[in-house]
């Protein structure tokens, strides 16, 4: 029976495809989406990524253009796409095939980017546990230059230059020896190479885990996150408070945060202020409507929006105070300056990182700590995505995909098939594979896209005011109606002048491709598979920008865009929507109902 909530009758529709189906799953509670969301966005990123680029783009400045990308374009796209989520009840494909069948291509093209995330990402997960494995040892093998891998025990000793540049491709220091002559082994020249079997086992053993996290659905997902999302902060705090405790720690955290206001003018800054939201809050990539989607439809998701974000620059400010405090100290003790530390990337993590911890007395217990950290850190962002994947094709097809027993077989065929995939990436030259789809795979370019056609879609086909009803209907209030005008003006103007910029340098190609090399070829395969799917359906004639009739709107008669009082779109009709239809949607299961 239908239940009143929030001033209005916000249900949903029993939800039994046909027989033998199951119906659609929600969330035990709130905090189990809290968490996906948490884990999903916090990150990676969050430690070896927005350290470096505050350092980089001026200290505490990069913290101005950073939050005006926040404000005007990451908040507006992260609860645009989870209220889309929740409205429908449908992942990252079908939600826009309801919306605007036209765009659904834009669905479409957010899971090309889940996929490159499912086959990438999790390389850095084995990398991880592979120095995870090596931190029981002891001395830490990464801190001596007597083993097979060190290019000799007098050139190493006496390195001291510790340069960790952005291709990781020097190798001075005996952490940049176990790096690339121990990890990644990698070849004189672009070359793929043979498969590192002792990766390959780390590989497959992530996937494992990562298949158990979420092969029952969210069921099991919705407990796990409990673990994943929350354990690392007290690691990160444990560190933290380590850290700041060591001698040199102030010079860090001063190298980390002070000012430089003449960055403000390079337009460098804001490009990485703005490639940093949108990868840390994982836009575009239909994860957050997937997440969404199992909400109640009542539940507040314009204040879990907003939890979620600053909890999410928070915890990369934090990190920030926690990575810094440990290279000052390193700094101090080497009698070096810290601008020669500083890394991006793989190699804050795998190189600079650990030279400071080991250092530090008890070396092996700090290095366990924090390659545990890093591997749960990584872990929910992974298994949330391929739940991501899982989400939209079990929407696309729950004749099949929706009984018993298919959920598993589903999400076992794309961890298998995506360690497949992945194995490239452990090969003597993956690492080269790696950095090209990192940079061109969830691209600045391709994401920047899916922005500004999502943002659109929803302010001027769909319509920003029906859309803001919508989001009435389920939280029982309006939002703040700056996010109306940033979906239809600010956010695509903001994206689309950041794209022109990015398509205005003429940055090579990574690690020196030259033209007619493999590496253009898929560098530009992997930006364009994504675009080409949002054009696909544009041309289809059957109800190009109709919504689903089943969709539930309190408002049908009123214009669905309007401006400064102006009728810009006047209402539409639902086809074959009559008034005991509307009523009849009001029916929601309820988790235990029958």
């Amino acid at each position: 029976l239908p239940t009143l909530r929030g001033g209005g009758w916000n249900c949903r529709p029993s939800v039994t495809i046909s027989e033998g189906t199951q119906s659609r799953e929600k969330w035990a509670n709130n905090m189990e989406f809290i968490l996906s969301m948490a884990g999903e966005i916090i990150g990676l990123g969050n430690v070896w990524r927005f350290p470096y680029l505050c350092f980089k783009n001026g200290g505490g400045v990069f913290l101005i253009p950073y939050c005006v990308f926040l404000f005007f374009c990451g908040i507006p796209v992260f609860f645009l796409e989870t209220a889309l989520g929740q409205y429908t009840s449908e992942g990252g494909v079908t939600a826009w095939r309801k919306i605007c069948p036209m765009f659904q291509g834009v669905g479409f093209a957010s899971q090309v980017i889940v996929i490159y995330l499912n086959i990438y990402y999790i390389i850095v997960l084995a990398w991880a546990l592979f120095y995870l494995i090596n931190s029981f040892k002891s001395p830490l093998p990464w801190s001596t230059c007597d083993n097979w891998w060190n290019s000799g025990k007098h050139a190493c000793l006496n390195a001291s230059v510790f340069y960790y540049n952005e291709t990781i491709l020097m190798s001075t220091s005996p952490e940049e020896e176990f790096w690339s002559n121990r990890v990644l082994r990698m070849p004189k020249d672009i070359s793929l190479g043979k498969i590192h079997w002792d990766l390959a086992l780390c590989l497959m053993f992530a996937w494992v885990i990562c298949y158990f996290c979420i092969w029952k659905g969210i069921k099991t997902t919705g407990k796990v996150v409990y673990f994943t999302a929350i354990f690392p902060y007290l690691m990160l705090f444990i560190l933290f408070i380590r850290g700041v405790t060591l001698p040199g720690a102030g010079e860090g955290l001063k190298y980390y945060l002070s000012p430089n206001f003449s960055r403000l003018g390079d337009q460098d800054v804001w490009h990485d202020a703005g490639t940093q939201v949108f990868f840390s809050y994982a836009v575009c990539q239909g994860v957050l409507t997937a997440l969404g989607s199992y909400n109640k439809y009542n539940n507040n998701c314009y204040r879990d929006c907003l939890a979620l974000c600053c909890l999410n620059s928070a915890t990369s400010i934090f990190a920030g105070f926690a990575v810094f405090s440990v290279l000052g100290f390193m700094a101090h003790d080497l009698g070096i300056s810290l601008t020669e530390i500083s890394s991006y990337g793989p190699g804050l993590a795998f190189i600079a990182y650990p030279t400071a911890l080991s250092l530090l007395p008890g070396s092996s217990f700090w290095a366990v700590l924090f390659f545990f950290m890093l591997f749960l850190l990584g872990l929910d962002s992974q298994f949330v995505c391929v739940e991501s994947l899982a989400t939209a094709l079990t929407d696309l097809f729950p004749r099949y995909l929706r009984r018993p027993g298919a959920r598993e077989i589903l999400v076992l065929v794309i961890a298998v098939v995506c360690f497949c995939l992945g194995l490239p990436f452990i090969t003597e030259g993956g690492i080269f594979l790696f950095q090209l789809v990192d940079t061109y795979g969830p691209s600045g370019i391709s994401l920047l896209v899916i922005a500004c056609v999502e943002c659109i879609v929803i302010g001027w086909v769909y319509g920003a005011d029906r859309f803001y009803d919508n989001i009435e209907d389920m939280i029982g209030y309006p939002p703040l109606r700056m996010l109306k005008y940033c979906w239809m003006f600010i956010t695509p103007l903001i994206c689309g002048l950041t794209l022109l910029y990015i398509l205005g340098q003429s940055q090579p190609l990574v690690y020196g491709f030259e033209p007619g090399t493999w590496g253009v070829t898929v560098a530009a395969l992997l930006m364009l598979t994504p675009l080409i799917c949002i054009p696909v359906f544009i041309l289809d004639p059957k109800n190009m920008t109709t919504p689903s009739s089943d969709l539930r709107q309190i408002r049908p008669h009123n214009p669905v865009l309007t401006l400064c009082k102006c009728i810009v779109f006047k209402a539409q009709r639902l086809p074959n929507m009559t008034v005991d239809d509307r009523e009849e949607k009001l029916v929601m299961e309820e988790p235990g109902s029958a």
